[in-house]
Protein backbone atom coordinates (compact mmCIF):
# COMPACT_ATOMS: atom_id res chain seq x y z
CA UNK A 1 0.00 0.00 0.00
CA UNK A 2 1.06 3.63 -0.40
CA UNK A 3 2.67 5.18 2.69
CA UNK A 4 -0.42 7.29 3.42
CA UNK A 5 -2.62 4.18 3.38
CA UNK A 6 -0.21 2.32 5.68
CA UNK A 7 -0.30 5.19 8.18
CA UNK A 8 -4.10 5.42 7.94
CA UNK A 9 -4.43 1.66 8.49
CA UNK A 10 -2.16 1.75 11.54
CA UNK A 11 -4.03 4.69 13.06
CA UNK A 12 -7.33 2.93 12.36
CA UNK A 13 -6.24 -0.18 14.29
CA UNK A 14 -4.93 1.92 17.17
CA UNK A 15 -8.11 3.99 17.44
CA UNK A 16 -10.27 0.85 17.42
CA UNK A 17 -8.12 -0.78 20.11
CA UNK A 18 -8.29 2.34 22.31
CA UNK A 19 -12.08 2.44 21.91
CA UNK A 20 -12.34 -1.16 23.07
CA UNK A 21 -9.93 -0.61 25.97
CA UNK A 22 -11.90 2.43 27.12
CA UNK A 23 -15.16 0.50 27.03
CA UNK A 24 -16.62 2.89 24.46
CA UNK A 25 -17.57 0.18 21.99
CA UNK A 26 -15.95 -2.48 19.84
CA UNK A 27 -14.10 0.10 17.73
CA UNK A 28 -15.62 -1.19 14.51
CA UNK A 29 -16.77 2.28 13.42
CA UNK A 30 -14.39 4.84 14.95
CA UNK A 31 -11.30 3.08 13.62
CA UNK A 32 -12.58 3.11 10.06
CA UNK A 33 -13.86 6.69 10.35
CA UNK A 34 -10.44 8.00 11.38
CA UNK A 35 -8.65 5.88 8.78
CA UNK A 36 -10.85 7.22 5.96
CA UNK A 37 -10.28 10.79 7.17
CA UNK A 38 -6.54 10.27 6.71
CA UNK A 39 -6.88 8.42 3.39
CA UNK A 40 -10.28 8.57 1.64
CA UNK A 41 -9.16 5.64 -0.57
CA UNK A 42 -8.17 3.44 2.35
CA UNK A 43 -10.98 0.91 1.80
CA UNK A 44 -9.87 0.39 -1.81
CA UNK A 45 -6.23 -0.03 -0.73
CA UNK A 46 -7.15 -2.53 1.99
CA UNK A 47 -9.34 -4.49 -0.46
CA UNK A 48 -6.63 -4.88 -3.10
CA UNK A 49 -5.31 -8.42 -3.36
CA UNK A 50 -8.19 -10.04 -1.47
CA UNK A 51 -10.97 -12.18 -2.90
CA UNK A 52 -14.04 -10.47 -1.43
CA UNK A 53 -17.69 -11.40 -1.01
CA UNK A 54 -20.29 -8.74 -0.21
CA UNK A 55 -23.56 -9.74 1.49
CA UNK A 56 -26.45 -7.27 1.25
CA UNK A 57 -30.20 -7.17 1.80
CA UNK A 58 -32.80 -5.89 4.22
CA UNK A 59 -32.83 -8.91 6.53
CA UNK A 60 -30.40 -11.72 7.34
CA UNK A 61 -27.19 -9.91 6.39
CA UNK A 62 -25.32 -10.38 9.66
CA UNK A 63 -26.18 -14.07 10.05
CA UNK A 64 -25.49 -14.91 6.40
CA UNK A 65 -22.18 -13.04 6.56
CA UNK A 66 -21.15 -15.01 9.63
CA UNK A 67 -22.12 -18.34 8.02
CA UNK A 68 -20.37 -17.42 4.77
CA UNK A 69 -17.19 -16.43 6.58
CA UNK A 70 -17.22 -19.83 8.31
CA UNK A 71 -17.71 -21.63 4.99
CA UNK A 72 -15.02 -19.67 3.11
CA UNK A 73 -12.71 -20.25 6.09
CA UNK A 74 -12.13 -23.75 4.68
CA UNK A 75 -9.71 -22.08 2.25
CA UNK A 76 -7.82 -19.80 4.64
CA UNK A 77 -8.05 -16.74 6.86
CA UNK A 78 -11.10 -14.54 6.30
CA UNK A 79 -11.53 -10.89 7.28
CA UNK A 80 -15.10 -9.99 8.20
CA UNK A 81 -17.10 -7.30 9.98
CA UNK A 82 -18.47 -9.73 12.55
CA UNK A 83 -19.99 -7.01 14.77
CA UNK A 84 -22.38 -5.88 12.04
CA UNK A 85 -20.82 -2.47 11.30
CA UNK A 86 -21.94 -2.60 7.67
CA UNK A 87 -21.04 0.79 6.23
CA UNK A 88 -17.66 1.77 4.69
CA UNK A 89 -16.26 2.83 8.07
CA UNK A 90 -17.00 -0.65 9.43
CA UNK A 91 -15.53 -2.37 6.37
CA UNK A 92 -12.36 -0.27 6.61
CA UNK A 93 -11.95 -1.03 10.30
CA UNK A 94 -12.52 -4.77 9.78
CA UNK A 95 -9.96 -5.07 6.98
CA UNK A 96 -7.38 -2.96 8.83
CA UNK A 97 -7.80 -5.03 11.98
CA UNK A 98 -7.53 -8.35 10.13
CA UNK A 99 -4.25 -7.50 8.44
CA UNK A 100 -3.30 -9.44 5.34
CA UNK A 101 -5.86 -12.15 4.54
CA UNK A 102 -6.56 -13.84 1.22
CA UNK A 103 -10.35 -13.58 1.69
CA UNK A 104 -12.92 -11.18 3.08
CA UNK A 105 -16.66 -11.54 3.63
CA UNK A 106 -18.36 -8.22 4.33
CA UNK A 107 -21.92 -7.42 5.33
CA UNK A 108 -23.06 -4.30 3.46
CA UNK A 109 -25.96 -1.99 4.27
CA UNK A 110 -28.20 -2.09 1.21
CA UNK A 111 -27.97 1.70 0.77
CA UNK A 112 -24.17 1.53 0.53
CA UNK A 113 -23.84 -1.44 -1.83
CA UNK A 114 -23.03 0.65 -4.91
CA UNK A 115 -20.32 2.61 -3.06
CA UNK A 116 -18.74 -0.51 -1.58
CA UNK A 117 -18.83 -2.30 -4.95
CA UNK A 118 -16.83 0.56 -6.43
CA UNK A 119 -14.29 0.55 -3.60
CA UNK A 120 -13.71 -3.18 -3.14
CA UNK A 121 -14.19 -4.73 -6.63
CA UNK A 122 -15.49 -7.95 -5.05
CA UNK A 123 -15.42 -11.43 -6.53
CA UNK A 124 -19.06 -12.09 -5.63
CA UNK A 125 -22.02 -10.19 -4.21
CA UNK A 126 -25.00 -11.89 -2.56
CA UNK A 127 -28.42 -10.19 -2.80
CA UNK A 128 -30.68 -11.56 -0.06
CA UNK A 129 -34.00 -9.68 -0.10
CA UNK A 130 -35.60 -6.24 -0.13
CA UNK A 131 -38.45 -5.11 2.11
CA UNK A 132 -39.58 -1.96 3.90
CA UNK A 133 -37.30 -0.82 6.71
CA UNK A 134 -37.15 2.57 8.48
CA UNK A 135 -39.11 4.42 5.80
CA UNK A 136 -38.94 7.68 7.77
CA UNK A 137 -35.36 7.95 6.55
CA UNK A 138 -34.75 5.11 4.05
CA UNK A 139 -35.73 4.52 0.45
CA UNK A 140 -38.79 2.68 -0.82
CA UNK A 141 -38.15 -0.90 -1.91
CA UNK A 142 -38.46 -0.22 -5.65
CA UNK A 143 -36.01 2.68 -5.40
CA UNK A 144 -33.53 0.43 -3.60
CA UNK A 145 -33.88 -2.22 -6.31
CA UNK A 146 -33.18 0.43 -8.96
CA UNK A 147 -29.97 1.51 -7.19
CA UNK A 148 -28.78 -2.08 -7.00
CA UNK A 149 -29.55 -2.65 -10.67
CA UNK A 150 -27.67 0.45 -11.76
CA UNK A 151 -24.66 -0.54 -9.64
CA UNK A 152 -24.49 -4.08 -11.01
CA UNK A 153 -24.59 -2.84 -14.61
CA UNK A 154 -21.32 -1.01 -13.84
CA UNK A 155 -19.73 -4.19 -12.43
CA UNK A 156 -20.46 -6.90 -14.96
CA UNK A 157 -17.35 -8.88 -13.95
CA UNK A 158 -18.79 -9.49 -10.47
CA UNK A 159 -20.51 -12.81 -9.85
CA UNK A 160 -23.96 -12.44 -8.32
CA UNK A 161 -25.71 -14.86 -5.97
CA UNK A 162 -29.34 -13.74 -5.80
CA UNK A 163 -32.66 -14.73 -4.26
CA UNK A 164 -34.97 -16.21 -6.91
CA UNK A 165 -37.97 -15.91 -4.57
CA UNK A 166 -37.89 -12.10 -4.32
CA UNK A 167 -39.17 -10.28 -7.44
CA UNK A 168 -37.37 -7.08 -6.43
CA UNK A 169 -34.04 -8.90 -6.15
CA UNK A 170 -34.55 -10.78 -9.43
CA UNK A 171 -35.28 -7.52 -11.22
CA UNK A 172 -32.26 -5.82 -9.63
CA UNK A 173 -29.97 -8.67 -10.72
CA UNK A 174 -31.30 -8.64 -14.30
CA UNK A 175 -29.79 -6.12 -16.78
CA UNK A 176 -32.25 -3.54 -18.12
CA UNK A 177 -33.64 -4.16 -21.65
CA UNK A 178 -31.56 -1.37 -23.19
CA UNK A 179 -28.35 -2.64 -21.61
CA UNK A 180 -25.34 -2.47 -23.94
CA UNK A 181 -25.23 -5.96 -25.49
CA UNK A 182 -21.51 -5.60 -26.14
CA UNK A 183 -21.00 -5.94 -22.36
CA UNK A 184 -21.67 -9.35 -20.85
CA UNK A 185 -24.44 -9.29 -18.23
CA UNK A 186 -23.58 -10.23 -14.64
CA UNK A 187 -23.14 -13.95 -13.98
CA UNK A 188 -26.04 -14.80 -11.69
CA UNK A 189 -26.47 -17.89 -9.53
CA UNK A 190 -29.97 -18.17 -8.11
CA UNK A 191 -30.90 -19.60 -4.74
CA UNK A 192 -34.30 -20.36 -3.21
CA UNK A 193 -34.64 -20.13 0.56
CA UNK A 194 -38.43 -20.24 0.74
CA UNK A 195 -39.21 -16.55 1.31
CA UNK A 196 -42.45 -16.11 3.25
CA UNK A 197 -42.77 -12.30 3.29
CA UNK A 198 -44.50 -11.11 0.10
CA UNK A 199 -46.11 -7.83 1.09
CA UNK A 200 -43.43 -5.64 -0.52
CA UNK A 201 -43.46 -7.32 -3.92
CA UNK A 202 -46.99 -7.46 -5.29
CA UNK A 203 -46.24 -4.83 -7.98
CA UNK A 204 -43.80 -5.52 -10.81
CA UNK A 205 -40.83 -3.10 -10.68
CA UNK A 206 -40.47 -3.33 -14.47
CA UNK A 207 -43.97 -2.50 -15.73
CA UNK A 208 -46.20 -1.86 -12.71
CA UNK A 209 -48.49 -4.85 -13.29
CA UNK A 210 -49.42 -7.21 -10.47
CA UNK A 211 -47.21 -10.10 -9.43
CA UNK A 212 -49.06 -13.42 -9.47
CA UNK A 213 -48.08 -16.38 -7.27
CA UNK A 214 -48.76 -20.11 -7.21
CA UNK A 215 -46.81 -22.27 -4.79
CA UNK A 216 -43.12 -21.40 -5.11
CA UNK A 217 -43.61 -19.74 -8.50
CA UNK A 218 -44.26 -16.07 -9.22
CA UNK A 219 -44.59 -14.10 -12.44
CA UNK A 220 -45.59 -10.66 -13.67
CA UNK A 221 -49.02 -10.47 -15.28
CA UNK A 222 -47.86 -7.80 -17.74
CA UNK A 223 -44.26 -8.50 -18.78
CA UNK A 224 -41.74 -11.39 -19.01
CA UNK A 225 -40.36 -10.94 -15.47
CA UNK A 226 -40.76 -14.22 -13.59
CA UNK A 227 -39.05 -16.44 -11.04
CA UNK A 228 -35.84 -17.94 -12.47
CA UNK A 229 -34.96 -21.56 -11.84
CA UNK A 230 -32.75 -21.70 -8.75
CA UNK A 231 -29.54 -23.72 -8.69
CA UNK A 232 -29.46 -23.87 -4.87
CA UNK A 233 -32.65 -24.85 -3.02
CA UNK A 234 -33.64 -25.48 0.57
CA UNK A 235 -35.28 -28.89 0.90
CA UNK A 236 -36.43 -30.09 4.33
CA UNK A 237 -33.48 -29.55 6.71
CA UNK A 238 -30.87 -29.46 3.99
CA UNK A 239 -29.76 -27.83 0.75
CA UNK A 240 -29.76 -29.10 -2.84
CA UNK A 241 -26.69 -27.94 -4.77
CA UNK A 242 -26.51 -27.38 -8.58
CA UNK A 243 -25.50 -31.00 -9.16
CA UNK A 244 -28.63 -32.28 -7.40
CA UNK A 245 -26.71 -33.49 -4.34
CA UNK A 246 -28.46 -32.91 -1.02
CA UNK A 247 -26.50 -31.69 2.01
CA UNK A 248 -27.92 -31.93 5.52
CA UNK A 249 -27.50 -28.64 7.39
CA UNK A 250 -26.91 -28.96 11.13
CA UNK A 251 -27.09 -25.50 12.68
CA UNK A 252 -27.02 -24.23 16.23
CA UNK A 253 -29.19 -21.32 15.07
CA UNK A 254 -33.01 -21.53 15.26
CA UNK A 255 -35.66 -21.25 12.57
CA UNK A 256 -36.23 -22.21 8.94
CA UNK A 257 -34.92 -18.83 7.84
CA UNK A 258 -31.41 -19.76 8.98
CA UNK A 259 -31.42 -22.89 6.82
CA UNK A 260 -32.08 -20.45 3.96
CA UNK A 261 -29.20 -18.27 5.14
CA UNK A 262 -27.03 -21.38 5.17
CA UNK A 263 -28.01 -22.14 1.56
CA UNK A 264 -26.89 -18.66 0.56
CA UNK A 265 -23.61 -19.12 2.40
CA UNK A 266 -22.95 -22.41 0.60
CA UNK A 267 -23.71 -20.79 -2.77
CA UNK A 268 -21.35 -17.89 -2.09
CA UNK A 269 -18.58 -20.18 -0.80
CA UNK A 270 -18.94 -22.29 -3.96
CA UNK A 271 -18.04 -19.20 -6.01
CA UNK A 272 -14.64 -19.32 -4.28
CA UNK A 273 -14.27 -23.00 -5.10
CA UNK A 274 -15.35 -24.40 -1.72
CA UNK A 275 -17.10 -27.75 -2.06
CA UNK A 276 -20.50 -27.82 -0.32
CA UNK A 277 -19.58 -31.07 1.46
CA UNK A 278 -16.64 -29.22 3.08
CA UNK A 279 -18.43 -25.93 3.72
CA UNK A 280 -21.51 -27.45 5.36
CA UNK A 281 -19.36 -28.90 8.15
CA UNK A 282 -18.30 -25.40 9.18
CA UNK A 283 -21.79 -23.95 9.50
CA UNK A 284 -22.54 -25.75 12.77
CA UNK A 285 -19.72 -23.84 14.49
CA UNK A 286 -21.79 -20.64 14.44
CA UNK A 287 -23.72 -20.34 17.70
CA UNK A 288 -24.44 -16.62 18.16
CA UNK A 289 -24.19 -13.71 15.74
CA UNK A 290 -23.50 -10.31 17.34
CA UNK A 291 -25.72 -11.39 20.24
CA UNK A 292 -28.52 -12.72 18.05
CA UNK A 293 -29.80 -16.11 19.22
CA UNK A 294 -27.62 -15.90 22.35
CA UNK A 295 -28.91 -17.86 25.33
CA UNK A 296 -28.23 -16.69 28.87
CA UNK A 297 -29.22 -18.39 32.13
CA UNK A 298 -30.40 -16.04 34.85
CA UNK A 299 -32.40 -16.67 38.02
CA UNK A 300 -33.59 -20.04 36.74
CA UNK A 301 -34.68 -18.66 33.37
CA UNK A 302 -33.07 -19.56 30.07
CA UNK A 303 -33.26 -16.29 28.13
CA UNK A 304 -32.89 -16.31 24.34
CA UNK A 305 -32.43 -13.08 22.39
CA UNK A 306 -33.97 -12.58 18.94
CA UNK A 307 -33.60 -9.40 16.90
CA UNK A 308 -36.56 -8.20 14.79
CA UNK A 309 -36.47 -4.76 13.21
CA UNK A 310 -39.19 -4.69 10.52
CA UNK A 311 -42.33 -6.64 9.54
CA UNK A 312 -40.47 -9.29 7.55
CA UNK A 313 -38.04 -10.06 10.35
CA UNK A 314 -40.81 -10.19 12.99
CA UNK A 315 -42.53 -12.87 10.92
CA UNK A 316 -39.37 -14.97 11.03
CA UNK A 317 -38.79 -14.27 14.74
CA UNK A 318 -42.19 -15.74 15.59
CA UNK A 319 -41.19 -18.87 13.65
CA UNK A 320 -37.93 -19.16 15.61
CA UNK A 321 -39.42 -18.59 19.07
CA UNK A 322 -40.58 -21.50 21.19
CA UNK A 323 -44.11 -21.48 22.60
CA UNK A 324 -42.97 -20.01 25.91
CA UNK A 325 -43.28 -16.73 27.83
CA UNK A 326 -42.22 -13.98 25.43
CA UNK A 327 -40.99 -10.44 26.08
CA UNK A 328 -41.42 -7.89 23.27
CA UNK A 329 -39.41 -4.67 23.45
CA UNK A 330 -39.78 -1.72 21.08
CA UNK A 331 -37.82 1.53 20.91
CA UNK A 332 -37.93 4.27 18.27
CA UNK A 333 -34.51 5.86 18.56
CA UNK A 334 -32.49 7.00 15.58
CA UNK A 335 -30.97 3.59 14.67
CA UNK A 336 -34.46 2.02 14.84
CA UNK A 337 -36.29 4.63 12.78
CA UNK A 338 -38.61 7.07 14.53
CA UNK A 339 -41.88 5.82 12.98
CA UNK A 340 -43.56 2.82 14.64
CA UNK A 341 -46.56 2.61 12.29
CA UNK A 342 -44.93 -0.48 10.74
CA UNK A 343 -46.15 -2.43 13.79
CA UNK A 344 -49.55 -2.59 12.08
CA UNK A 345 -47.98 -4.58 9.23
CA UNK A 346 -46.99 -7.32 11.70
CA UNK A 347 -49.48 -10.08 12.51
CA UNK A 348 -48.99 -10.82 16.21
CA UNK A 349 -51.59 -13.63 16.21
CA UNK A 350 -48.90 -16.35 16.59
CA UNK A 351 -48.37 -15.07 20.15
CA UNK A 352 -51.88 -15.93 21.27
CA UNK A 353 -51.98 -18.57 23.97
CA UNK A 354 -48.65 -17.71 25.58
CA UNK A 355 -47.63 -15.24 28.30
CA UNK A 356 -46.69 -11.99 26.55
CA UNK A 357 -44.89 -9.09 28.22
CA UNK A 358 -44.05 -5.75 26.64
CA UNK A 359 -41.50 -3.08 27.46
CA UNK A 360 -39.34 -0.42 25.79
CA UNK A 361 -39.62 3.28 24.97
CA UNK A 362 -42.63 2.70 22.71
CA UNK A 363 -44.33 -0.07 24.66
CA UNK A 364 -47.65 1.79 24.50
CA UNK A 365 -47.55 1.77 20.67
CA UNK A 366 -47.02 -1.96 20.88
CA UNK A 367 -49.86 -2.25 23.41
CA UNK A 368 -52.32 -0.67 20.97
CA UNK A 369 -51.22 -3.05 18.23
CA UNK A 370 -51.61 -6.11 20.46
CA UNK A 371 -55.08 -4.96 21.56
CA UNK A 372 -56.13 -4.74 17.91
CA UNK A 373 -54.72 -8.25 17.35
CA UNK A 374 -56.51 -9.64 20.45
CA UNK A 375 -53.24 -10.69 22.09
CA UNK A 376 -53.34 -10.37 25.92
CA UNK A 377 -50.20 -8.83 27.41
CA UNK A 378 -48.61 -7.45 30.56
CA UNK A 379 -46.62 -4.21 30.58
CA UNK A 380 -43.33 -4.30 32.53
CA UNK A 381 -41.11 -1.28 33.04
CA UNK A 382 -37.74 -3.03 33.18
CA UNK A 383 -36.07 -6.19 31.99
CA UNK A 384 -35.65 -7.28 35.62
CA UNK A 385 -39.43 -6.99 36.08
CA UNK A 386 -39.93 -9.21 33.04
CA UNK A 387 -37.62 -11.92 34.39
CA UNK A 388 -39.40 -11.89 37.74
CA UNK A 389 -42.83 -12.06 36.06
CA UNK A 390 -42.29 -15.40 34.30
CA UNK A 391 -41.85 -18.88 35.78
CA UNK A 392 -38.50 -20.71 35.64
CA UNK A 393 -37.72 -22.06 32.19
CA UNK A 394 -37.45 -20.50 28.75
CA UNK A 395 -38.01 -16.76 28.21
CA UNK A 396 -38.01 -15.65 24.58
CA UNK A 397 -37.00 -12.01 24.03
CA UNK A 398 -37.85 -10.35 20.69
CA UNK A 399 -36.67 -6.75 20.35
CA UNK A 400 -35.84 -4.17 17.73
CA UNK A 401 -32.33 -2.82 17.37
CA UNK A 402 -31.69 -0.44 20.29
CA UNK A 403 -34.05 -2.34 22.58
CA UNK A 404 -32.05 -5.48 21.77
CA UNK A 405 -28.78 -3.70 22.59
CA UNK A 406 -30.22 -2.39 25.89
CA UNK A 407 -31.14 -5.93 26.95
CA UNK A 408 -27.78 -7.31 25.85
CA UNK A 409 -26.03 -4.66 27.94
CA UNK A 410 -28.19 -5.50 30.95
CA UNK A 411 -27.40 -9.21 30.64
CA UNK A 412 -23.67 -8.51 30.19
CA UNK A 413 -23.69 -6.27 33.28
CA UNK A 414 -25.33 -8.89 35.50
CA UNK A 415 -23.61 -11.95 34.10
Amino acid sequence: MPLRAKVASSVSRTAAALSRAAGRGDGSVIGGWIGLKIDPDLLAHLSAGRAIALISGTNGKTTTTRLTAAAVGVLGRVATNSFGANMPTGHTSALAKAGSTPYAVLEVDEHYLAQVLDATEPHVVALLNLSRDQLDRAKEVAMMAQLWRAALVRHTNVRVVANADDPMVVWAATPPPNHDHRIAPPQVTWFSAGQRWHDDSWVCPECGSTIQRSGDQWWCSGCPLRRPEPQWTVEDDGVLDPTGAWHKVKLQLPGKVNVGNAATALAVAAEFGVRPVDAVLQLGSVTSVAGRYAQVDRDGRNIRLLLAKNPASWLEAFDMADVAPTLLSINARDPDGLDTSWLFDVDFAPLRGRQVLITGDRAYDLAVRLEVNDVPFQHVRTFDDAVRSVPPGRLEVIANYTAFQDIRAELDRVN
